[in-house]
């Protein structure tokens, strides 16, 4: 039987902070966690972005609390981190999901790559902050939002950057096999410091969000808006694609280290499954290394 919304359990009692949780698969997953009685942190750039989020999200159920945060800025990131372990104290589920794919290559506000920035050091920063308040929780997990665009990957130690040549899909792919080189050597670290918070990832195969419009707006490819309009009933609505990440937060069943994804032909669409991982990202080697070299970029 496949996993759907109405497996995901009741979520009274806790604390879940998802990025990106005013569109797409972060939107869909507030909406189930908090529907579930969940308190909810949705995370977002901008306070006015969370607290249109809160006032849509109102009438679902559970506490809707707004939080600015913007990945592309390392300082937002410790302020955020700041405020949760100062107003809360604890924390059940963080859901790494915001991304930006594909843009021309900008930089963020510390002058890093922006897709490496937000997609990966950002949410590096954000966990490392807030792992000391899921250390005595239940059940606690955090979920890294990849994507299928980690098999094409491979990680750039000499030029992470860009700077010598940037490709903006080449760099959304190191991007995302970053996202899943991290959960598993979080995961390392956590069995060996004999945790029992769980790194997981999660990948929504083609899911209709805002960023494939974002992507076509800010590169203004014609091409590219043209193949994802013929491609388009490949697509899965975010609904769907969300519930991956839903599984590998909350199923019982979700296992340590694992990666869920839809289980249909190609892992494009339909119902969460294990997912193959991308052979570059099991290599505990490049997971350390990678690891040391975010610690050195978020400090600056």
């Amino acid at each position: 039987m496949p996993w759907t919304l109405a497996d995901c359990p009741d979520q009274q009692g806790r604390t879940a902070l998802i990025t990106g949780a005013n569109s797409g698969l972060g939107l869909e997953t507030a909406r189930a966690l908090a529907a579930r009685g969940a308190r909810v942190l949705l995370a977002c750039r901008s306070h006015a972005k969370a607290t249109a989020t809160c006032q849509e999200l109102a009438a679902v159920g559970g506490e809707l609390i707004p939080l600015e945060l913007d990945l592309a800025d390392l300082v937002s990131v410790q302020q955020a981190a700041r405020t949760v372990r100062e107003r809360w104290g604890a924390l059940d589920l963080l859901i790494n999901n915001a991304g930006v794919m594909a843009p021309p290559r900008q930089l963020s506000a510390q002058g890093l790559e922006l897709q490496f920035a937000v997609n990966h050091l950002g949410h590096f920063a954000l966990t490392q902050g807030l792992l000391p308040l899921m250390q005595q929780r239940p059940g606690a997990r955090v979920v890294h939002v990849s994507s299928g665009a980690s098999y094409f990957g491979s990680i750039a130690f000499d030029d992470l950057q860009g700077e010598r040549r940037y490709d903006a899909w080449a760099a959304y792919a190191q991007s995302k096999l970053a996202n899943m080189i991290t959960a598993l050597e979080l995961q390392r670290r956590l069995r060996d410091q004999g945790s029992g918070v769980l790194s997981l990832a999660a990948h929504p195969g083609l899911a209709r969000t805002n960023l494939q419009p974002s992507s076509v707006a800010a590169r203004g490819s014609k091409l590219e808006a043209l193949a994802y309009r013929l491609m388009d009933p490949l697509f899965q609505s975010a609904a769907m694609g969300a519930l991956p990440q839903l599984f590998a937060a909350t199923a019982p069943t979700a296992e340590a280290g694992g990666f869920y994804g839809p289980g249909g032909v190609g892992n494009l669409k339909g119902y969460p499954q294990p997912c193959r991982i991308a052979p570059a990202a099991l290599n505990p080697e490049t997971g350390a290394r990678l690891w040391q070299v975010s610690e050195a970029l978020c400090q600056g």
